[in-house]
């Protein structure tokens, strides 16, 4: 397994079709405030747990993670900015603003140093604290932008965490190659989307064959009866 981290500019805008735009709706009426749209598989029950490529307790710890970075991030810098934190597979992404380099590497430091986090990419800009204006399209973005993944069909939609801070998209998984080549045009594609970032861990196809949860055979249903001799 790899990690991979690369930006690539906004290359083309496209129209997605309306079911795309209805689902957006329904994903960002689910969120309130600038924080990432997925904040691990949990969050939106059983199924997702079990359909999330990270094991049951590495999304459970990752959810811990993101609230001790909260509660370090707010001891550290108060009101002075406007950060978030996104964990996955223990993986840290820093997001927002602050108003000086020395607020960004504290907050880095502050993370860093809670238990099980092994590595964080700082993407916290020194600048003015974004208006709530901002926040707000950040997060009907992140939704349209996870409708269009699931419209494509041709990728696994849950395999993605979207972050979007002022028009910037990262994009955070376990994922092989392919997808993560697909999933970064599929968010270039959606209109508003400024730059995508993307933070996975790339694995290869057989990597991936393992990390796929077993499927279960339907309620009620039997083995079929062995051929007679």
């Amino acid at each position: 397994m790899t990690l991979q981290y690369r930006t690539s500019l906004l290359a083309r805008n496209a129209a997605r079709p309306v079911a795309a735009a209805l689902a957006a709706v329904m994903f960002a009426a689910s969120f309130a405030g600038c924080a990432p749209l997925i904040v691990g598989g949990a969050m939106v029950g059983g199924v997702m747990m079990a359909l999330d490529r990270r094991t049951s307790g590495t999304q459970v710890e990752d959810q811990s993670i993101e609230l001790k970075a909260l509660n370090r991030i707010k001891d550290t810098i108060g009101d002075r900015g406007h950060v978030s934190a996104t964990s996955f597979n223990r993986m840290v992404l820093l997001t927002g603003e602050v108003p000086s380099e020395q607020d960004k590497q504290a907050i880095e430091l502050a993370v860093s140093r809670i238990e099980n986090v092994k590595s964080i990419v700082n993407e916290v800009a020194v600048m003015n604290k974004s208006s709530l204006g901002s926040r707000s399209n950040d997060v009907i973005l992140a939704g349209k932008i996870k409708a269009t993944f699931v419209d494509a069909r041709d990728i696994q939609a849950n395999a993605f965490k979207v972050v979007t801070e002022r028009g910037i998209v990262y994009l955070m998984g376990i994922v092989t190659e392919r997808e993560a080549n697909r999933g970064s045009d599929l968010a270039r594609s959606v209109s508003g989307v400024q730059k995508v970032v993307r933070v996975f861990e790339i694995v290869t196809e057989e990597e991936l064959a393992r990390l796929q949860p077993k499927q279960q055979p339907a309620s009620g249903s039997t083995a079929p009866a062995p051929a007679p001799q």
